[in-house]
C-alpha cells in the first residue's frame, strides 16, 4: 500500500486483519495519508520510548491520520511524560475498551503494532513523513474552506476579508509544528551573536539595531534591535506620533543593501518599514513627513497656503523620499491576528525589517479576553510574538493613563501606563516622550508681573526641547535623552551642544 491508496483512510493490514477494503466511489480522492508509517512509528515507540524525544518538538497527536493512532501516541506520551514506561502492557488497560481498535483485536492491536516496528533511528523520519501529510490534509481543509465560503451568499462579508483570513488560516498552518525550535547548541548560538556584533562594527552607525537618526537616543539604546518590542508612550501632544514616523522615515530613506555571492541582496543598514496608522490617515502621515522634509508647515499643506517656491520645495522634497520603502497601513481597528498577517506577507515579500504600530490601544485582540486588561495584554503578547517570529524590532505607541495630570512633576512613569501591566512586562524597551514647554505654556501668569518675567525666562531655557525618558531596557542603561522638537514641522533632531536648560 503506498500514500495514494484509498486505503490508507483506514487501518491498513497488520498480519492477516483487514479492515475496511472497500473500492471507493467514482471520483472520490482520499485525503493523502501514510498509515504504514503511523503504524511503524508508532511500534518503534512501543518497542523503545527514545523514539518518542525524536518526534515531540514537532509532531502532535492530531498529525496522525487514524482516530485510534491519534489516541495511542497521546496516551503514550502521557506515560512517558510521567516517567513511566508507554508498552503494549502499560496501555492495555486504557484501550480494552476502544471502540476504534476493536475490529482489529482491541488492545492486542498494541501488540501487533509492536512487531510492525522500525528502528529508533527511522523514527523522525517516518514522523516527518506524517507531520508532512496532515500539513497537506489542512491545506485540502483550507482550499475547501476558501471555495465554499467563497460560493456563499453573505452580505455582511467581503472578499477581502476572505482572503484575509484564508492568509491568516495559511500562516498558521506553516507555523504549525515549526514554531518551536527547540533546544539549540550554544555554539550556533554564539556564532550567531559574533556575526551580529561583527555586521554592527562594519556598520557605519556600529549598532546591532536599526538606526533610530538620533544620535543620543542611538547611544542609550544600541538601536532599534531585532526580537525587541519597543513601547513609545505619552500624554496626547508630547509628539509620539511624530517621533515614531521620524525613526519610521530614517530607517526606510537610509537603507542600505549588499549583494552576496548567491546574488541574493540583504539589507546591511536601515530597514523596509510597515507602519501600522490605526489613528491618522496615510495622507495626513504622507502630509507630515513632507512637512518634515520640506520644512513647511504641515497646517499651511492642509489649507494651501503655500507660496510657488513653497510648491517647488514640496515636489523637491517628495521626488527625494518618494523610493524610501515605507509601507502604510491606516485600516481602522485592525486586529493583531490582522497586523501579524500582513507583517509576515511583508516580511516575505520585501524584507521587512521594523513595524511601527500607532497607537497598540487602537488595535482588537480576538474578542476571547473577558475585558479590556487581557485584550490589551493579548495584544502586546501577539507584538512580542511577532518580533521574535520575525526577527525584527517592533516599535509600538502607547497612550498614558490620566493619573500623569495630577501630579506637580508630570514626567511619565512606568506606573503610567494604561490599561495594563503587561505592556510593560512584555516589552523589551519603554520609552516615553515629554515636554516640559507644552505644560509651561498653561501656567502662563498675567503680563507686565514678576512672576511673568520668570516665566519667560523657564520658556526660553525649555522652548523646543523634548526629553525621551528611557524607562526599562533589558539590554542596556536607563536614563533621559533631550532632543530638540520643531513642533511646526513635527520634527525632532539631535540637540546641539549647549542647548541643554541649566536646570536638568
Amino acid at each position: 500500500m503506498n500514500a495514494d491508496s484509498p486505503n490508507n483512510l483506514v487501518l491498513a493490514t497488520i498480519g492477516e486483519t483487514h479492515v475496511g477494503e472497500s473500492e471507493p466511489a467514482a471520483g472520490y480522492r482520499a485525503p493523502p495519508a501514510n498509515i504504514e508509517a503511523e503504524q511503524a512509528l508508532l511500534g518503534a515507540i512501543l518497542i523503545n520510548n527514545d523514539a518518542a524525544s525524536r518526534v515531540t518538538d514537532f509532531l502532535q497527536p492530531e498529525h496522525f491520520q487514524e482516530p485510534g493512532h491519534q489516541r495511542i501516541y497521546a496516551a503514550a506520551l502521557k506515560l512517558i511524560e510521567r516517567g513511566q514506561i508507554a508498552n503494549p502492557v502499560t496501555l492495555k488497560y486504557f484501550f480494552d475498551q476502544d471502540e476504534a481498535l476493536a475490529e482489529v483485536g482491541g488492545a492486542q492491536y498494541l501488540a501487533r503494532l509492536a512487531g510492525a516496528s522500525v528502528a529508533v533511528i527511522n523514527a523522525q523520519h517516518y514522523g516527518r513523513a506524517i507531520f508532512d501529510l496532515a500539513l497537506r490534509r489542512g491545506l485540502i481543509e483550507i482550499g475547501e474552506t476558501m471555495v465554499n465560503d467563497a460560493y456563499a451568499a453573505d452580505v455582511d462579508v467581503q472578499a477581502s476579508d476572505q482572503i484575509e483570513t484564508a492568509e491568516q488560516d495559511l500562516f498558521r498552518l506553516a507555523e504549525h509544528g515549526q514554531s518551536d525550535r527547540g533546544l539549540v547548541a550554544f555554539d550556533s548560538i554564539l556564532a550567531s551573536s559574533i556575526d551580529m556584533a561583527a555586521a554592527a562594527f562594519q556598520r557605519d552607525g556600529q549598532m546591532m539595531g536599526v538606526s533610530s537618526g538620533l544620535a543620543d537616543l542611538d547611544q542609550k539604546l544600541g538601536g532599534l534591535h531585532p526580537s525587541d518590542l519597543i513601547i513609545l508612550a505619552g500624554r496626547p501632544a508630547m509628539g509620539k506620533s511624530a517621533l515614531a514616523a521620524n525613526i519610521a522615515f530614517h530607517a526606510a530613506h537610509n537603507i542600505k543593501r549588499k549583494r552576496q555571492e548567491s546574488g541574493q541582496e540583504t539589507v546591511v543598514d536601515g530597514a523596509v518599514v510597515a507602519f501600522f496608522s490605526l489613528e491618522m490617515s496615510s495622507e495626513q502621515l504622507a502630509t507630515r513627513l513632507l512637512a518634515e522634509q520640506a520644512r513647511i508647515s504641515s497646517e499651511k499643506i492642509r489649507r494651501g497656503d503655500i507660496s510657488s517656491d513653497d510648491f517647488s520645495r514640496l515636489v523637491t522634497a517628495s521626488q527625494a523620499i518618494e523610493q524610501a520603502p515605507l509601507y502604510i497601513d491606516d485600516t481602522p481597528a485592525l486586529t493583531v491576528s490582522a497586523l501579524r498577517t500582513r507583517a509576515r506577507r511583508l516580511k516575505r515579500q520585501h524584507d521587512l525589517g521594523l513595524v511601527v504600530v500607532d497607537y497598540l490601544q487602537l488595535l482588537r485582540g480576538t474578542g476571547r479576553g473577558e475585558n479590556r486588561v487581557q485584550e490589551i495584554s493579548e495584544i502586546t503578547q501577539g507584538l512580542k510574538a511577532l518580533a521574535k517570529e520575525l526577527d525584527i524590532p517592533v516599535l509600538a505607541l502607547s497612550q498614558l493613563s490620566r493619573q500623569v495630570e495630577a501630579r506637580e512633576d508630570k514626567r511619565p512613569l512606568l506606573s503610567d501606563l494604561r490599561e495594563s501591566g503587561s505592556i510593560e512586562q512584555d516589552a523589551d524597551v519603554v520609552m516615553f516622550v515629554y515636554r516640559e514647554e507644552y505644560y509651561h505654556e498653561r501656567k502662563q501668569p498675567e503680563p507686565d508681573t514678576p512672576d511673568h518675567a520668570t516665566w519667560l525666562e523657564k520658556a526660553d531655557q525649555i522652548h523646543g526641547i523634548a526629553e525621551v525618558i528611557i524607562g526599562k531596557q533589558r539590554h542596556g542603561p536607563t536614563g533621559t535623552v533631550r532632543l530638540q522638537f520643531e513642533r511646526e514641522f513635527t520634527k525632532f533632531s539631535n540637540l546641539e551642544a549647549g542647548n541643554y536648560p541649566n536646570d536638568h
